[in-house]
């Protein structure tokens, strides 16, 4: 049974989309304000996060990208979708690129948001079988190990988050920005120029298990993937 974690401060939406989500066959558990999200997200797992962008305490935008920081410290990827009342073009890309899963504007339908919820937890559970472009590797997340074509590989910490968030969505293009929020948090470190060196170690890591791959792609102005080799 998936678990869904809804952080929504309107008791008559929440209650209809709990409504919708128990009656198909999920756990979810509702908080009201972003600060009491964070306490359960520190306390319990989820499958996936629905968050309202317009809570009373913490932001959505900026809650997406605090408990992107606490899943990356776990080695995890939480799937979140947002709730808004805004239909602003600008708004919902702002989402997207911090590593919202989709995107549902107020007034909506609880048996849609279901929908969507089932089809993200689908994408990020896949088939079963192995996505090709992570095959080759072995990823422990409980114990923050990542092995390559059978070698343990020598990561310092960044690398790790680095490579663990790319290997939890293989083929996805993730922007600086997304690979800052999710592996830096809130480090004073920061910036694009941290990220591009840190991928150039971790691709010289790779290379030297296997010199005729190279799995970490760069698009240009976008960001990194990896990719089938």
């Amino acid at each position: 049974m998936s678990r869904i974690l809804l952080v929504e401060d309107e008791p008559a939406i929440a209650e209809t989309v709990l409504y919708a989500l128990r009656t198909e066959g999920f756990e979810a558990r509702h908080c009201l304000t972003g600060g009491e999200a964070l306490r359960a997200v520190r306390e319990d797992a989820f499958d996936l996060a629905v968050l309202d962008v317009g809570l009373p305490d913490i932001g959505g935008f900026a809650l997406c990208r605090e408990l992107r920081r606490i899943g990356s410290a776990r080695g995890q990827d939480l799937p979140v979708i947002f709730l808004t009342a805004h239909d602003a073009e600008a708004e919902r890309i702002l989402g997207l690129e911090i590593g919202a899963d989709d995107y549902v504007t107020k007034p909506f339908s609880p048996r849609e948001l279901v929908a969507r919820v089932r089809v993200v937890l689908r994408r990020g559970q896949g088939s079963g079988a192995v996505p090709a472009a992570a095959r080759g590797f072995e990823h422990d997340a409980d114990g923050h190990r990542i092995r390559y074509r059978g070698h343990l590989l020598d990561l310092t910490r960044y690398e790790y988050g680095l490579l663990a968030a790319l290997l939890q969505r293989p083929g996805a293009v993730l922007s600086r920005s997304q690979l800052m929020d999710r592996v830096w948090g809130d480090a004073l470190e920061s910036g694009d120029r941290t990220i591009d060196t840190h991928i150039k170690t971790l691709r010289a890591k790779l290379r030297s298990v296997a010199p005729d791959a190279d799995p970490i792609h760069t698009h240009r102005g976008m960001g990194y993937s990896l990719e089938p080799v």
